[in-house]
């Protein structure tokens, strides 16, 4: 009897020590997975990723190991293991919502629609009241172009949890998706009879002006203001209502109430006369400018320091052709805001269209002094410096840029392309055709660097196979180019096929060419040594109208030319 109870003593303590040994075991493991977990917050992922491996090849039953393992390849970009991780956690703990809804989300991800939508109709059945999952699954169905079952969905969603703001118009917006307009109102009408919102009332407003029921739609937006009349959406559709119907003292009235509102930013507003701005005729702004130089007061008011209302206001100043005013809300605007790169961008691209050379050369160059790193800037100051004729700053700029590309093939092409015509310039042709080569290997199809190439050789009257070979590539590419179609013709001119070129200066000239004193000299010339005497010097009559110097010693040239034919 003593042996006995001595042996059930021994297997007790045998087994009390071996059940210690795991929970000692156990506790080691859940401190090493939650110092992981710490590194895991605290963006350390590799030691984290370390001590979860360790812990996985010792014991690869732990779920949450393998769950954290899942959570740091998500954030490495790795979804293929992340996905294989959490499917290791579910099968040991399956009804463990995290798990499921992880990787849920990451089979959307990475489109993988149909396991997606199964994970997530799983949930929800498990889950019911979890409403985000309602949401996520009508989105995925969205992504599908599922519109009806979206709809069903957030239906779902309206029967579980009842009517909202927020679902009314997700609705309304999945309706509409779907081309089905009616739904998409009757989910707005069957909010607003039950409800008061400024918001579903301003989309029934919206609705009817698309209808072009105006008087509807202002009934709508007058009302959202008598929930709240500082409601910028309301305040700008019943302006919106007075501008389409020409009733513009009672637009201007209220876009000066919607602009003094608290209800939308600087940038709202601003984005609003931009686009109005953009798309209204000359004659709106003829005989309106009085009026929009009261917006731009008022704005100018509320926000005197706002970039956006810089901008705003030297783009209307240059609509009116108030340049000078305009170029000083641009720089002002540069000066201002000296770490907004899109101020200084905007600046300089006004110098460019207003052609003020000179100071789109010094202020390209000291933007480039700001943003080191930002080319635009030397290739603007190399605009400046190319149209003032100053081809050796030109050329120092394109040095610079080449200098600071990287990678960037496509750039370093272009640049190389400027390069070849500054040299050319600079009567440096040897330079310029090394330049266009050597963009050529990287285009072969360049049409803007073919038909320089091209034109050059012509004017040199060599290499004309060569000339003629790449200029045909660029009308082939560009037929109604009226510069490329000039180029191709003189080159065939100068091949002793003047007939051939006919046809093409006569497309050239359908196509903006008769704005060229050069493209009407060239195709008189063709005229002229068809014995088409008459025709040419009416060409030639309207190139010395339109010349300004570029073609040289035009006038005698004609002149010589009636000797000749004694015209």
């Amino acid at each position: 009897m003593k042996r006995y109870i001595a042996s059930i003593f021994l297997v007790l303590v045998l087994f009390s020590m071996e059940l210690y040994s795991q929970v000692h075991k156990d506790i080691e493991i859940e401190n090493k997975i939650l110092v992981a977990v710490q590194k895991y917050n605290e963006n350390e992922f590799e030691e984290a990723r370390a001590i979860l491996t360790e812990v996985l090849l010792a014991d690869d039953g732990y779920d949450a190991a393998w769950y954290y393992q899942a959570m740091i390849s998500v954030m490495e970009n790795d979804a293929e293991f992340a996905q294989e991780c959490l499917r290791n956690a579910i099968s040991l703990d399956p009804e463990n919502y995290w798990y499921r809804y992880r990787l849920a989300t990451l089979y959307s991800h990475t489109d993988q629609m149909d396991l997606a939508i199964d994970l997530y109709e799983n949930l929800m059945n498990d889950f019911p009241k979890k409403s985000q999952l309602y949401y996520e699954m009508a989105d995925i169905y969205l992504q599908n172009g599922d519109y009806e079952k979206a709809l069903l969905t957030s239906e779902e969603i309206e029967n579980e949890f009842g009517m909202s703001e927020a679902l009314t118009i997700y609705q309304y917006r999945i309706a509409y998706l779907s081309g089905n307009k009616e739904r998409a109102l009757q989910s707005l009408t069957k909010y607003n009879n039950q409800y008061s919102s400024p918001t579903i009332l301003c989309l029934l407003a919206d609705n009817e002006m698309q209808e072009y029921k105006d008087s509807t739609a202002l009934n709508y937006y007058e009302e959202a203001l008598d929930l709240d009349s500082s409601f910028a959406p309301a305040l700008l559709g019943k302006a919106e209502v007075y501008r389409i119907t020409f009733r513009y003292d009672e637009y201007f009235q209220n876009l000066y109430i919607y602009l003094k509102t608290d209800g939308a930013d600087a940038i709202a507003k601003t984005g609003y006369l931009e686009t109005l701005l953009d798309n209204c005729e000359s004659n709106f702004l003829a005989s309106f400018s009085p009026q929009l130089d009261v917006a731009m007061e008022i704005l100018t008011d509320l926000y005197p320091k706002e970039s956006c209302v810089y901008s705003l206001k030297g783009l209307y100043y240059t609509y009116t052709q108030r340049f000078d005013e305009a170029q000083l809300q641009f720089q002002q605007n540069a000066r201002e805001n000296e770490d907004d790169i899109e101020a200084t961008v905007t600046f300089l691209r006004f110098l460019w269209v207003a052609e003020k050379w000179k100071e789109l050369s010094a202020e390209g160059l000291a933007a480039f002094e700001r943003f080191p790193y930002e080319t635009l800037f030397p290739e603007m100051a190399c605009i400046g410096y190319y149209n003032l004729g100053d081809y050796n700053n030109a050329l120092e700029c394109c040095k610079t840029i080449l200098d600071n590309l990287g990678e960037d093939e496509q750039k370093y092409a272009s640049t190389l392309s400027t390069m070849g015509d500054i040299y050319y310039h600079l009567e440096e042709t040897k330079k310029a055709y090394k330049c266009y080569d050597a963009v050529l290997k990287i285009n072969p199809e360049d049409p803007y660097v073919l038909n320089n190439y091209a034109y050059f050789l012509a004017l040199e009257k060599r290499n004309l196979k060569k000339a003629h070979e790449m200029s045909r590539k660029t009308v082939e590419a560009e037929p109604d180019n009226a510069t490329y179609l000039d180029t191709f013709g003189w080159i065939l001119y100068l091949q002793g096929k003047p007939q051939e070129a006919k046809p093409l200066f006569k497309k050239a000239l359908l196509h903006g060419g008769r704005e060229s004193s050069v493209i009407l000299d060239h195709y008189a010339e063709v005229l002229y040594s068809l014995g088409e005497y008459d025709m040419a010097f009416v060409y030639w009559n309207l190139a010395l109208q339109k010349d300004d110097g570029d073609v040289p010693g035009l006038k005698e040239k004609v002149e010589a030319r009636r000797q000749e034919a004694k015209k």
